[in-house]
């Protein structure tokens, strides 16, 4: 059974870790896979009340890994595999229970967008938020462009997704993309104790606390990730990405041709 993602539960916390440090939590097939089914048994468990997700060592998740970009395990189209990775994310949107993310060092592409589909995003003041997929000729494919917008607005939100750029926890903080910022050293504890004050609270108020207040947004989230598809999917084919792709391979400056 791989362990590059653990499973523990805390009274009605349930806490996901994610469990490749030496890759800052870079999610491959192997672990994506994991994640779900460590996921699915959260949700599933009626004693977990509450789910945190955190990362092991110096990072949260730097998204998708680098070695194995634009590889297909189940030999399944682009679209295909951008639903499939969309059907994961959404169970945190539409689980009752309540997720709290501890969010240290790089948080990018995929990972941030794990983080932003949270309910509650706390950071560790060495945080590196970023969407970055513009660079390889994308787009965020799980939420990014939805989730981020909604929390900080349009402008910054296409700051964010047309330039590439990362920004720091201060930021993040001052933008509203993470609601509180704590020393490294007490990352997981407050979160810890913020899902643990939460998990406290009586659990069908606390479902239909949540279901109420994304009422106001769900609709347009569900619509936009649909949007993100095929996007996404329509991206795969282009030159541009091709372009983005060769040009990291042969460690040179992408050369676009326009529309």
């Amino acid at each position: 059974m791989s362990d590059t993602v653990l499973l523990e539960r805390d009274r009605a916390v349930g806490i996901i870790t994610l469990n490749r440090p030496e890759r800052h939590n870079a999610m491959d097939d192997e672990t994506a896979a994991r994640y779900q089914e460590l996921l699915d048994m959260a949700l599933n468990d009626e004693a977990v009340r509450v789910v945190l997700l955190r990362g092991a060592g110096k990072s949260f998740c730097s998204g998708r890994d680098t070695r194995v970009l634009g590889h297909r395990a189940l030999d399944e189209s682009d679209y295909q595999f951008v639903r499939r990775a969309q059907q994961g994310r959404l169970k945190v949107l539409d689980s009752p229970k309540p997720f709290v993310a501890a969010v240290r060092g790089a948080a990018i592409g995929g990972g941030c967008e794990l983080a932003l589909a949270c309910d509650i995003r706390i950071a560790a003041s060495d945080l590196k938020l970023a969407l970055p997929e513009i660079g390889y000729g994308l787009l965020p494919d799980t939420g990014g462009t939805q989730y981020l917008a909604t929390l900080i607005g349009p402008a910054r939100t296409k700051y964010m997704v047309m330039s590439g750029d990362r920004i720091d926890a201060r930021t993040a903080l001052a933008w509203g993309a993470v609601d509180f910022v704590v020393e490294p050293a007490e990352l997981d504890a407050f979160a810890l104790g913020v899902a643990q004050a939460i998990a406290s609270k009586p659990p069908i108020a606390l479902a239909m606390a949540k279901t109420l207040i994304d009422h106001a947004t769900v609709g347009a989230i569900r619509s936009g990730i649909a949007q993100e598809l095929l996007a996404q999917t329509a991206l795969f084919k282009t030159e541009d990405y091709a372009e983005a792709r060769a040009a990291l391979r042969e460690k040179r400056t992408p050369v676009y041709k326009g529309k």
